[in-house]
């Protein structure tokens, strides 16, 4: 036991009385915690605030003696945020110490696939102490995106990629922004920024083709087929032509059958409206689909559709008379469904 639980210790049994000096004993030894659980702890929180989580969150008993070793070693006046694991079985010194060193618990952040920055601050919010409208905020903000060369929050947007990653639960929207970006810089491996000469595209235009592959299909294993086909289009300068762009120009993410109206949205992300690849990523490409156009597959062909089983993958062909007969089984299969 350290010196300065000892003369603590020694100051509550004068206060007891000799009879009261085991009993001083056993709490400070005894495990105050007892049951595991999370202690999240806000910016400005007071110490009354922090006690009555105490009270109402993780089950801890020994609460009185807690706040008067809490007083005595400075707690009361510097209440450290964080997200906190209080472990059953810890003593109340060892709680009350852990709180007032701020020996925090990383938590583990997902970043899920998002189609728009404020979808993402939104999901993001949930999982730590920032809101959703200061996350939103720093996204837009102008240096911000100065400092990582980007002109837009659309452009930013292309630095995130969704995976889980440990944080602090008390990370601040640039301190968030940042991590990312790290992230991102670390995943461009010398192996994959060697593979960018093969595709002849950037960084960016590479996240943005990823993107359309996880609009347009949720079968990794065709994705490399897919990432070839949009290729071969951009090559041999024709239109790329993706329904998922038509959604996204039109907002309507909702739209389950693109009709002839819908390709004349006007929009630079509208691939039938406009030749080559959308300004920025639609949504977030997830890992695969970024390594699918790394290394897509070299074929001749210059179109797809989806099949009429509706199994999630698609018929590929080299000509536009197969791409017709392939593209009217799969009308007829919508038709069918009543699906318009």
């Amino acid at each position: 036991m350290k010196k300065s639980v000892v003369i603590w210790v020694l100051i509550l049994v004068l206060g007891l009385g000799a009879a009261g000096a085991v009993t001083a004993l056993c709490i400070v030894r005894s495990g105050a915690v007892v049951a595991e659980g999370s202690l999240y702890i806000p910016r400005q929180t007071s110490f009354p605030a922090l006690l009555d989580s105490l009270r109402s969150g993780p089950r801890m008993r020994f609460l009185l003696p807690f706040e008067h070793y809490a007083r005595r070693i400075g707690l009361d006046v510097d209440v450290k945020p964080g997200h906190y694991t209080l472990r059953k079985g810890q003593t109340f010194v060892q709680v009350a110490r852990m709180l007032n060193l701020g020996e925090q618990t990383p938590v583990d952040v997902v970043v899920r696939t998002s189609r728009l920055p404020g979808i993402l601050a939104s999901r993001v919010a949930r999982q730590l102490e920032a809101d959703s409208a200061s996350l939103h905020a720093a996204m837009r903000d102008p240096a911000i995106l100065r400092e990582y060369g980007f002109d837009s929050e659309l452009q930013l947007f292309s630095i995130f990629i969704p995976n889980t990653y440990e944080m602090w639960w008390t990370a601040t929207p640039e301190e968030f922004i940042a991590r990312m970006k790290r992230e991102y810089d670390r995943f461009w491996t010398p192996a994959r920024l060697a593979k960018l000469p093969r595709t002849r595209l950037t960084q960016m235009q590479v996240s943005s083709l990823a993107a359309i592959l996880v609009e347009e299909t949720n079968k990794t294993d065709e994705m490399p087929t897919m990432a070839g086909v949009y290729i071969n289009r951009l090559r041999s300068g024709m239109p790329l032509q993706a329904d998922p762009t038509v959604k996204y120009a039109m907002g309507d993410f909702a739209l389950r059958r693109i009709l002839n109206r819908h390709l004349r949205t006007p929009s630079p992300y509208n691939t039938y409206v406009n030749k080559g690849l959308p300004p920025t990523p639609i949504t977030m490409p997830s890992i695969a689909a970024i390594d699918a156009v790394l290394d897509y597959r070299e074929s001749n062909y210059l179109y797809f559709c989806a099949r009429p089983d509706f199994s999630g993958y698609h018929d590929f062909a080299a000509t536009y008379a197969q791409h017709l007969v392939n593209a009217r089984r799969w009308a007829a299969a919508l038709n069918a469904r009543g699906i318009r």
